[in-house]
């Protein structure tokens, strides 16, 4: 008996230690995991309209649930203030010249490398899950899409929740997943007696706070980001409920402003930034170190043990990530382009931007648009057209974000700056010809841009918001045009 006792106490022990280390074996096997990445992206929302980022009249408990969470950004930014450039600098980690999407509804170059191809090569699945706006589909050849889902009961399509679950629940890989919803993205939703006490206004829009139109057009808006917050929301619980929150990194931002879009003020470039990645991050944290929307790509590969490539913009923010307060960008620097979108007016413009001071230059200013004139009446036609649709915008600007955050007082004509907007001026003319800009600092530089074909661009036909006189239409000729050959 005592030594049936003695087994099987022998027995139990045995299988207790192999139980442990067959335990630890299972827990290092998890550790090392590759973490899941997902980024979800909003569309057209201010920074400033989230309860997390200061505006207590929005709506927005799931932000601000992940800024508690995790760690908000103060200064994040995308180069440019539109749909497609922007996408295609958070998927390629190059600014909008070098990969060559710096209009709307057009394409990166053909023979680029996009996130989804470098983190296939690090053994992810790239997964897309809504809406799109990026190409050619070549550069972005998704494991898996999915499109949004139409419903009637509102004014966008919605992301496709029954898609992602399902994938949550029988994913065999690492994955990176974008879901891009198409909220707030106007058709906002009609709110009945919208009032002006229920809108938050600011100094670049506090003129029109009386204004009916304008607060009947807010309360919509809200309307749609109460809406995208509930998306955001229910994918949260999706990921609470099947994967492992410990090893699934979590970004939120939206592409870009809306009250200042196309242009290349804080309004329009600064974006909402909110990253959760339990036992990583430290909950309830901000950073107020400059990223941006090319640092994201360098980032997602430096975590899946993989290095960036030198052509690449960005620099991986991983540091910050884990709690270092280090210095990413010294700059970051925007793009405007007006041509063959729209109303498609030339009016190109430059920004760099450090934490302190940013310089802008508005290369088709009415201050310089005689030098801009080509001596041909028929492109000189546009170019006048260009300068004098924003004939209230000046040649240069610079402004103290420090004690002028809104930037509504232009200090590039006050001698006491004149040093501080040189170095400025100089540092983005450095980085416009590493990007291979079609603008330099030469007056009476003012390209036209077309895309190869005739794909509705060109400036002297109509479209459905532009109208040319006759006498113009169909009067460009080639040599009086850039052709963009990619587009």
């Amino acid at each position: 008996m005592k030594m049936f006792l003695k087994i099987s106490i022998s027995f139990l022990l045995a299988i207790l230690f192999l139980s442990c280390i067959a335990s630890s074996s299972q827990k290092k096997k998890n550790g090392d995991k590759k973490p899941n990445l997902i980024f979800y992206l909003a569309d057209d929302q201010d920074v400033y309209d989230y309860g997390c980022y200061g505006n207590e009249k929005v709506k927005t408990p799931a932000v601000d649930r992940l800024a508690k969470e995790g760690m908000l950004f103060q200064n994040a930014f995308t180069g440019q203030a539109i749909c497609a450039p922007s996408r295609s600098q958070l998927l390629t980690g190059k600014y909008p010249l070098k990969n060559g999407c710096f209009a709307n509804h057009t394409s990166v170059k053909p023979d680029i490398q996009s996130m989804v191809r470098h983190m296939q090569k690090l053994g992810y699945e790239v997964v897309l899950a809504g809406k799109s706006h990026v190409n050619p589909s070549k550069v972005f050849p998704w494991d898996k899409e999915w499109h949004a889902i139409e419903k009637e009961d509102g004014p966008r399509p919605y992301i496709p929740l029954d898609s992602i679950e399902n994938y949550f629940n029988t994913a065999k890989k690492p994955f990176v997943m974008l879901i891009a919803s198409y909220y707030p993205h106007a058709e906002y939703f009609k709110v009945d007696n919208p009032k002006a006490e229920d809108i938050k206004t600011y100094p670049f829009n506090s003129v029109k706070k009386d204004d009916k139109g304008f607060i009947k057009s807010k309360a919509g808006y809200y309307r749609s980001i109460e809406e995208d917050n509930k998306q955001l929301e229910d994918v949260l619980n999706l990921v609470d409920l099947h994967l492992d929150t410990d090893n699934t990194l979590f970004i939120y931002s939206a592409d870009h402003g809306v009250s200042g879009k196309f242009d290349v003020k804080d309004v329009s470039l600064k974006v909402p930034f909110v990253v959760r990645w339990p036992k990583i991050i430290r909950p309830d944290t901000k950073s107020s170190q400059l990223i941006h929307y090319t640092d994201v790509l360098p980032t997602f590969i430096d975590i899946a043990g993989g290095h960036a490539t030198d052509e690449m913009d960005g620099k991986s923010f991983l540091p910050l990530l884990k709690g270092e307060d280090v210095a990413i960008n010294e700059y970051v620097y925007g793009v405007r382009t007006n041509q063959n979108i729209l109303n498609s007016e030339i009016f190109p413009s430059r920004m760099i931007r450090n934490k302190r001071y940013k310089y802008i230059r508005n290369f088709n200013s009415i201050e310089v648009v005689e030098q801009n004139l080509t001596g041909k009446p028929n492109v000189d036609y546009f170019i006048k057209r260009g300068a004098n649709a924003f004939k209230d915008e000046p040649f240069e600007e610079l402004y103290d974000l420090q004690n002028d955050p809104f930037e509504q007082h232009n200090l590039a004509k006050n001698p006491e700056y004149k040093t501080i907007k040189e170095k400025l001026a100089e540092d983005m003319f450095i980085w416009m010809k590493d990007q291979g800009d079609i603008l330099n600092e030469d007056q009476g530089n003012m390209p036209i841009i077309t895309p190869k074909g005739n794909k509705g661009f060109k400036l002297d036909q109509d479209t459905p918001r532009r109208k040319i006189p006759d006498s113009i239409k169909n009067t460009l000729k080639k040599g009086d045009y850039i052709v963009i050959e990619h587009w």
